[in-house]
């Protein structure tokens, strides 16, 4: 780990570029960043404030920026950026709370909160503040599944469970299940012999909510 982990590579620069930062030498601080970078592919700022037991795996491209913050025990893949979409002075880049982890490719834009224990899967975009413990894909990125006490202490590889329902197949089932509906109703009205083409047409407009 000591020679071949970048990931630990930077993170040690980052501890001595942090530690000149909040001592007003910023300089010398974002210089020994970009010399990190050079030599790991992974640029933390040293005014970026990280806790404990952090975990860059792999680390190719991670960017964190200025005003960041990442909790204790938190786990970043290659590609992970936790950036700002903003210019002014302040706070604007996001906070991960302990135990966050965070998929290859994903992007966090903005001060938003991660929650504590959340899974942001590969390749997502996080625009919105995440509840803890729950699990999010997609761009932008929606939440799939919920907190389960069970699981809040398994690790969970990339940030993506095996077992994370597919949101393109629930939607698609729930419009299936719409449309049976109304051909089932179409089917009564037609064949109840007392029921006009016009009362037919009103009754399957309130069905379908009048669409």
């Amino acid at each position: 780990m000591i020679l071949c982990y970048p990931g630990l590579h930077a993170l040690m620069f980052y501890r001595v570029a942090h530690a000149l930062w909040i001592r007003d030498w910023r300089l010398l601080g974002r210089f020994l960043s970009h010399v990190a970078k050079i030599f790991t592919g992974i640029e933390i700022h040293p005014g970026a404030k990280v806790g404990r037991r952090f975990f860059i795996d792999h680390g190719t491209g991670v960017v964190i920026g200025e005003t960041a913050e990442v909790g204790d025990d938190v786990t970043l893949y290659q590609g992970v950026t936790l950036g700002g979409t903003a210019l002014h002075a302040g706070k604007r880049h996001p906070t991960l709370e302990d135990g966050v982890i965070v998929g290859s490719g994903a992007q966090v834009l903005g001060p938003h909160v991660i929650g504590a224990g959340a899974r942001i899967g590969a390749n997502a975009v996080v625009l919105e503040d995440v509840p803890p413990g729950v699990t999010m894909v997609g761009i932008p990125a929606k939440m799939v599944l919920g907190r389960d006490k069970k699981k809040d202490s398994a690790f969970c590889a990339y940030g993506t469970p095996g077992d994370m329902p597919d949101p393109v197949v629930r939607t698609i089932e729930a419009l299936r299940a719409e449309i049976n509906t109304l051909k089932n109703r179409v089917d009564e009205l037609e064949n109840d012999p007392e029921t006009t083409s016009d009362q037919a047409e009103k009754k399957l407009d309130v069905v379908s909510g009048g669409r």
